[in-house]
């Protein structure tokens, strides 16, 4: 007799045989297009310098009978640009990535994440490579929530101040960077107590803009303002916004992208500041900077790279509800 469990399995396999098509179809565009495709530790001293993001801690025991602190890595990002520094290649990997304490109809604390890297590639040029990536691997229209999503138009790109004047109520954004009041008065909202900037940033694009986007065609959501860089470069154009976009459909955040920042004073800088920002609010949130990744910077050449949320494409490319349906073993 089968079992619950096995029965479950079998439910999905239609899914999960799309699961293992779109991989394979992401292996070939890479490839044909000169993309060396590499495997990086999951293992690693640091995971990360996100300032929300909760990472896995583990022991690493040596033969000499000492023990290390490891972590289960949140990104691959600080790795893959290592040897693009080192080697000037194209290079892909889909992940396991770890994030500890996120789980939701969109969320897993372990998933699959697809992230390449090209040097020499301006935010432009990544947006049309992840359009022609996307378009490739789906049908010119899938069904989110009942509704139509016409993958096969042109991508719409819009700015983060176009999408805050157009949808959020707020006529100029990149105005208020960092002075949460003058956000808060744009938008006509009150402030909560001991809402930050930041904080109000993401309530406002949450409740206002995402629900707008992404449903006719794909959005390309570009020029994050300048407190949101990250890891990107400054718009020399407009030092008020980043050189960043995420890419929404159907409902689904699917990637993040940064013209990547290279200067390693610049982003040793704003690794301080996330850390500080970091353990004031999760102490045991606790490692040493990544040396080897800020040295490296020195090296890597101008550059465009992304991660796309795989397991998220498998979603939009089937119609799954839950992420838990497109998963093997959950």
């Amino acid at each position: 007799m089968t079992s619950p469990a096995s029965r479950h399995i079998a439910d999905r396999l239609p899914l999960l045989r799309r699961r293992a098509l779109l991989a394979q179809g992401i292996r070939a565009f890479f490839t044909a297009r000169d993309y060396l495709e590499v495997e990086t530790p999951y293992l690693v001293k640091v995971p990360g310098e996100e300032v929300h993001l909760r990472c896995f801690r583990t022991q690493l025991e040596t033969s000499e009978g000492k023990t290390e602190a490891r972590f289960l890595h949140t990104s691959p990002e600080f790795a893959m640009k290592r040897l693009v520094a080192a080697t000037g290649q194209k290079i892909f990997q889909l992940a396991r990535v770890w994030r500890n304490g996120e789980e939701s109809a969109t969320h897993r604390p372990e998933f699959t994440m697809l992230e390449w890297y090209r040097p020499l590639a301006s935010l432009a040029a990544l947006m049309e490579e992840t359009e022609r990536l996307v378009q490739s691997l789906l049908p010119p229209v899938v069904m989110r929530e009942g509704r139509k999503v016409q993958i096969g138009r042109p991508f719409e790109r819009l700015t983060m101040q176009e999408a805050f004047a157009r949808y959020g109520g707020v006529p100029d954004l990149l105005a208020t960077n960092e002075d949460t009041r003058a956000l808060a008065r744009q938008a006509h909202v009150a402030l909560r107590a001991g809402e930050s900037w930041e904080d109000l940033f993401f309530r406002l694009l949450l409740e206002r803009v995402e629900p707008h986007i992404g449903w006719e065609r794909p959005t390309f959501l570009t020029h994050w303002p300048a407190p949101q860089a990250a890891l990107a470069q400054v718009d020399p154009h407009d030092p008020r916004a980043a050189l960043r976009f995420e890419l929404y459909a159907g409902g689904l955040e699917l990637a993040n992208a940064f013209e990547e920042l290279t200067d390693p004073q610049e982003q040793r800088r704003r690794f301080q500041l996330d850390r500080a920002r970091r353990l004031g609010v999760a102490p045991d949130q606790d490692w040493a900077l990544d040396e080897d990744f800020l040295a490296a910077l020195a090296d890597l050449p101008p550059c465009a790279g992304i991660a796309l949320g795989f397991d998220r494409l498998v979603m939009l490319a089937t119609g799954a509800p839950k992420i838990t349906d497109v998963l093997w073993l959950v």
